[in-house]
């Protein structure tokens, strides 16, 4: 498992709109960034890993169509993620 319980809890926390909100595209949007530092620094020391560089491919993939979604249905939310992650959008 790449984030702990606790780390997930905290990023979850962060980003949720309500107390049970634990799906909402910010939220995703989090914690697939995580993910996607975490595989990055793994094929910085693993360049041979293609398989990884596959999945990592895939989650900014999948990054990048929620936040059009979000930038679509949510502009002030849109703007407030990626500036927290600090990502260029």
């Amino acid at each position: 498992m790449v984030l702990s319980m606790q780390d997930r809890k905290d990023i979850i926390s962060k980003f949720q709109s309500s107390a049970n909100d634990t799906g909402s595209a910010a939220v995703q949007i989090a914690l697939i960034t995580e993910r996607i530092q975490y595989i990055s620094n793994h094929l910085k020391a693993n360049p041979k890993d293609f398989a990884g560089e596959r999945g990592l491919n895939k989650l900014v993939g999948q990054r990048r169509r929620l936040l059009a979604y979000l930038k679509r249905t949510d502009f002030e939310k849109y703007q407030k993620v990626t500036q927290e992650l600090k990502l260029r959008k």
